[in-house]
C-alpha cells in the first residue's frame, strides 16, 4: 500500500466511513474528531477574531458545530448560523447541535461581511449538485466578503470528484478534509479555491483502504520513489540505459537539445540525438556530453533502434506536422525500445488514431508513454475531450483506449495508466509555462524509461521533478534552467525514500 498519498472519490470516502463505523467507531466519536482537526488548525494559523460558522443541514453542519463549540470554549467571539431548522437535523448533526449552548441564527441572517473569519461547513464534499436557492445566496456573500475564509472538507458547491464549480463556491486560504484527500482538492480550478489543504487525522485506520482499493493518488516520491533508479556501486554507463531523442530540421534543434539534455540530468548512462543530415552542424555547435548521429527518416531510425542497447527514444520536439515525422513515429513504436510520444508525434496521429492503438497493442510489453496538453489530446481523442469535464476521467479513458501511459499535462498533470491507476500532480510552479517546458520534461520521461522505470511511475516521476525543478529555479525560469535544477531534486528524492 502507498502509504498517505491515495485520493479518494466521494463514493470511497463514504465506504471508508461506513468500514470504520463497522469497525466500532462511533458516527459521534468521528464526527468530533473531524471538528477538532478544524478547530485545531484554525487556532494554530489564527488568532481570535470576530468569526461566522455557517452550518449546513448534514454531517458537514455537525463537522460546523463542534468547529463552533470548540472555538468559542477558546474564547473566540462567535456566531453560529444555519441553514434550514435545528429539529430537521438527523443523527450525530442533531447530537452535535444538542452540545452547542449558545443561539444558533438562520444562515441568511448571519453576516459575514463582518467577520474576520469564516468557517464554511455548508455542504462539503457530499454536495455533488450545484448550489441554488438559499444556499447560492449564501455562498456568495461568503465569497464576497473579504474575509478568510476556512471550509471543513471542501469549499461548499466544489465538486470534490471533479474540482468543477457548479454555480457558486467562496475561496478559501484554508480546507480542512479528513483522512485523504479527494480529486477536487487537487484539480484545477478546485485546488486553486481551496487554498492551503491539510488532512486531519479523524481516527480511521489506514487498513481500510485494503477494502477501498483506491487507483488514484497524489503524485510523489510516496508513490513511486521505490522505482526510482539509483546508480549501483560496481555499474557503469550502459548500465543506465541509452535514450535516443529525435531533432527536427536546422530551424527546429533546440527543442531536441533541451529533451536530450533532460533525460542526460535524470540520469541516463547515454543520450544520443538522432538528426537529420541537414541540422547536425548546429546540433553538434551545441552539444558535448550528448552524441550525435544522422538520421534522415523512418529507415534510418529503424536501422538505428535495431541496435537493443538503445532502451528508450523520445520523438515530438520539433519534429513537424510531416510524413517524415509519421515514419519515424511508426519506426519507434515498431522497435523494442520505450518510446515517448510529445508534441507533433501526437498531433500527427490525430487523422488515424486508430493506427497508433494498433501500433501500441503489437508489442504490449513495450512502454509507451504520450504527453499531450490539452489541444493535442483534443486532436488524438475528441470524443474524451468534449464528453468527459473531468480531466482524471478523461485520461483514464484515453489510457484505455490507447494502451499507452498518458501524460496529459497543464497545472494539475493527470498521469493515467491502461490498468486504471492515475495520479494527479499538484507541484507545477506557474513559471513553467514556458517555451521549450514541456520539452524538458518530455526528456525526464524518456531518461527514466532508458533506465527501466516502469512506465506509469517513470511518467508520475517526470512529471514531479518537473515541477520540483520549477520550484527550484523560481522567478525568471527559463526551459534551459530546468535541467541542471534537477540536481537538487534528485537530492530531495534520496533524502524523502530514505526518511
Amino acid at each position: 500500500m502507498r502509504k498517505s498519498c491515495e485520493v479518494l472519490t466521494n463514493e470511497q470516502m463514504r465506504e471508508a466511513d461506513r468500514l470504520a463505523m463497522a469497525s466500532g467507531m462511533a458516527d459521534t466519536t468521528l464526527m468530533e474528531h473531524a471538528g477538532r482537526g478544524v478547530f485545531e488548525a484554525v487556532t494554530k494559523r489564527f488568532s481570535p477574531v470576530p468569526t461566522v460558522v455557517i452550518c449546513g443541514p448534514g454531517n458537514n453542519g455537525g463537522d460546523g458545530f463542534v468547529v463552533a463549540r470548540l472555538l468559542a470554549k477558546a474564547g473566540w467571539p462567535l456566531t453560529l448560523g444555519l441553514l434550514g431548522k435545528r429539529e430537521s437535523l438527523k443523527g450525530s448533526a442533531a447530537t452535535m447541535a444538542e452540545r452547542w449552548v449558545g443561539p444558533i441564527l438562520p444562515a441568511e441572517k448571519t453576516r459575514p461581511e463582518e467577520a474576520g473569519l469564516i468557517v464554511d461547513a455548508l455542504f462539503g464534499s457530499g454536495l455533488a449538485r450545484p448550489l441554488e436557492g438559499t444556499a447560492r445566496l449564501i455562498v456568495e456573500r461568503i465569497a464576497a466578503s473579504g474575509g478568510k475564509v476556512v471550509a471543513v472538507d471542501i469549499p461548499s458547491g466544489l465538486n470534490a470528484d471533479t474540482g468543477h464549480i457548479g454555480t457558486a463556491a467562496a475561496k478559501a486560504c484554508l480546507t480542512v478534509t479528513f483522512f485523504r484527500k479527494r480529486p477536487g482538492h487537487l484539480l484545477f480550478p478546485g485546488r486553486t479555491l481551496c487554498g492551503e489543504t491539510i488532512v486531519a487525522d479523524i481516527g480511521m485506520a489506514d487498513d481500510t483502504l485494503l477494502s477501498i482499493a483506491p487507483r488514484t493518488y497524489q503524485n510523489g516520491p510516496a508513490f513511486w520513489g521505490e522505482d526510482f533508479p539509483r546508480p549501483h556501486p560496481e555499474g557503469h554507463k550502459y548500465d543506465r540505459g541509452h535514450a535516443v531523442v529525435v531533432s527536427g530540421g536546422p530551424r527546429h534543434t533546440g527543442a531536441a537539445r533541451l529533451a536530450a539534455r533532460g533525460a542526460l540530468r535524470i540520469g541516463a548512462g547515454l543520450v544520443t540525438v538522432a538528426s537529420p543530415r541537414e541540422a547536425l552542424d548546429v546540433n553538434a555547435a551545441h552539444m558535448t556530453a550528448i552524441m550525435l548521429t544522422k538520421v534522415d527518416d523512418g529507415c534510418d531510425l529503424a536501422r538505428l533502434l535495431a541496435d537493443k542497447r538503445y532502451s528508450s527514444i523520445a520523438l515530438g520536439p520539433g519534429a513537424g506536422l510531416d510524413e517524415t515525422t509519421r515514419t519515424r513515429r511508426d519506426a519507434a513504436l515498431q522497435s523494442g525500445a520505450g518510446v515517448v510520444l510529445d508534441a507533433d508525434a501526437i498531433s500527427i496521429s490525430g487523422d488515424d488514431p486508430q493506427s497508433l492503438y494498433d501500433m501500441i497493442a503489437a508489442k504490449p510489453d513495450r512502454p509507451v508513454v504520450l504527453t499531450p496538453h490539452e489541444g493535442e489530446f483534443a486532436r488524438l481523442f475528441p470524443d474524451l475531450a468534449k464528453g468527459y469535464p473531468s480531466k482524471l476521467e478523461r485520461a483514464r479513458r484515453a489510457a484505455r483506449r490507447s494502451g499507452a501511459v498518458i501524460l496529459l499535462k497543464g497545472p494539475d498533470t493527470v498521469v493515467a495508466a491502461p490498468d486504471g491507476r492515475a495520479v494527479i500532480n499538484s507541484n507545477a510552479p506557474p513559471n513553467l509555462a514556458t517555451a521549450g517546458s514541456g520539452d524538458v520534461l518530455c526528456g525526464f520521461a524518456a531518461g527514466l524509461l532508458a533506465q527501466a522505470m516502469p512506465p506509469f511511475a517513470a511518467a508520475a516521476a517526470a512529471v514531479w521533478c518537473h515541477g520540483m525543478a520549477g520550484q527550484v529555479v523560481g522567478a525568471g525560469l527559463i526551459a534551459e534552467d530546468l535541467p541542471d535544477a534537477i540536481i537538487e531534486v534528485l537530492k530531495e528524492i534520496d533524502r524523502s525514500v530514505k526518511q
